[in-house]
């Protein structure tokens, strides 16, 4: 079985070498996008199994994104992540899978990841 297929939209360089190194090593392929626009043609392009998506980025943010995602492909599940928990009362937010607030320890995120992903895969 080939590996899940994850797709990083974020527009810190740091954070996506981060995150992508990290799921390499937990045996996930890896895109990565530096902007909302660039990340909804790669999913136009490519079979994605789940979008990671930051929220505050310059000329789309990932709430406009995540609608334009859903907008394509509304089977795909999407993990919001973000430095910012308030954005977790923003009703948009509520079309995430989950939402993760960033952090220097990846526990969490890993976590989110294999469970929504689990999830995907048993269909429920």
């Amino acid at each position: 079985m080939a590996p899940e297929k994850i797709l990083l939209i974020d527009d810190e360089e740091n954070i996506l070498m981060l995150y992508e190194h990290e799921l390499l090593d937990e045996g996930y392929q890896v895109l990565l996008a530096n902007n909302a626009r660039e990340g909804i043609e790669k999913l136009k392009r490519e079979s994605i199994d789940l979008v990671i998506l930051d929220i505050r980025m310059p000329a789309m943010d990932g709430l406009e994104a995540l609608g334009k995602i859903l907008g394509l492909k509304k089977e795909i599940p999407i993990i919001l992540n973000t430095a910012y928990s308030n954005y977790k009362d923003d009703f948009m937010s509520w079309a995430a899978d989950a939402y993760v607030v960033k952090s220097s320890d990846l526990t969490q995120f890993k976590t989110t990841i294999r469970d929504v992903l689990n999830k995907k895969k048993s269909g429920s």
